[in-house]
């Protein structure tokens, strides 16, 4: 039998049969857990399986089909592991707030970095557009412009006034698609926005920190009456790209690497080498000092996690 896991909370599996839509409570037998892998779970929401029915209706999963793709974030306390977060994504939501909470561009750029690591099509959200004001709204079209540049798809949002709904509708049907951002963006109730009748808990900020809190605890997979579905997730803080050399962040930084032919070294790196066409486009605005400093920044960690 097969199918693909809808639901995971860490020990026990959903997975739902092709063809019938049937689902099962489903457990992993334990040679799964003997792989060795610097992954801290073996299975994902997103996951092809296959599997067979003992008493009670049990699911055991017996074998997981290779990933086109997937997204992790690093281990809460094992800093050389990570976990998978969902796997087999056509289309990666990133949702961006100016306030309540604040995204930093940090985030987000280390978000679009994993994305071309692991060939994910990325869209990013410019979510609780009514809640901001003139000047506020100019400094979003700003960030939105900068990354539209770049090449990427972006849309401003709002869950309430239902801004652009159609047009998100359009991008989402048919597609396996996950929702990422800080607690408290608004994952939950856009997905409820989007559709009515799921009443996926939501929570309000927290006053004394101005950030979310974490209302999904474990990751699962929604239908669209439009189409398609979504992997709902935990609010990430961090996304890991493990095994990365220094060498390789430029190549997912599209406009870094459209430059480095220009470079009078091959292997220039962007740091401080001579006739570098990468630190002359910083100069002229070409490329923005702060996807440069992320970038920068990336490669420092690629570098300490291969010295350990």
């Amino acid at each position: 039998m097969k199918g693909k896991i809808i639901k995971s909370t860490g020990s026990w599996y959903q997975v739902m049969e092709f063809g019938t839509d049937k689902v099962f409570e489903a457990r992993i037998r334990g040679k799964f857990k003997l792989i060795k892998t610097r992954l801290t779970n073996p299975l994902a929401v997103g996951d092809f399986v296959e599997f067979q029915l003992e008493q009670d209706d049990i699911a055991w999963i017996t074998k997981i089909e290779p990933r086109t793709n997937y997204l992790i974030r690093k281990s809460v306390n094992l800093s050389k592991e990570a976990h998978i977060i969902a796997s087999n994504i056509d289309l990666a939501c990133f949702i961006f707030t100016l306030k309540h909470p604040e995204t930093s561009l940090g985030f987000l750029d280390r978000f679009l970095a994993c994305c071309e690591a692991y060939n994910i099509t990325p869209l990013i959200l410019f979510n609780k557009i009514d809640v901001l004001n003139e000047e506020e709204i100019e400094l979003v079209k700003d960030i939105e412009f900068l990354y539209q540049e770049i090449g990427y798809d972006t849309l401003e949002i709002s869950s309430y006034s239902k801004l652009n709904f159609d047009q998100l509708q359009e991008l989402l049907k048919d597609k396996t698609s996950v929702f990422f951002g800080h607690s408290g963006c608004g994952k939950s109730t856009l997905v409820n926005a989007l559709q009515p009748g799921l009443n996926l808990k939501t929570s309000e900020i927290s006053d004394s920190h101005l950030k979310g809190k974490h209302t999904t605890t474990f990751a699962q997979m929604h239908f669209w009456d439009f189409g398609g579905n979504v992997i709902d997730t935990p609010g990430v803080r961090e996304f890991a790209m493990i095994d990365i050399e220094k060498e390789e962040v430029q190549h997912y930084f599209p406009e870094i690497f459209k430059k480095r032919g220009e470079c009078k070294f091959h292997n220039c790196l962007h740091i401080n080498e001579p006739k570098c066409a990468v630190l002359a486009s910083l100069e002229t605005g070409e490329i923005q000092y702060s996807r440069y400093a992320n970038y920068v920044k990336l490669m420092e960690e690629a570098e300490e996690a291969s010295q350990k």
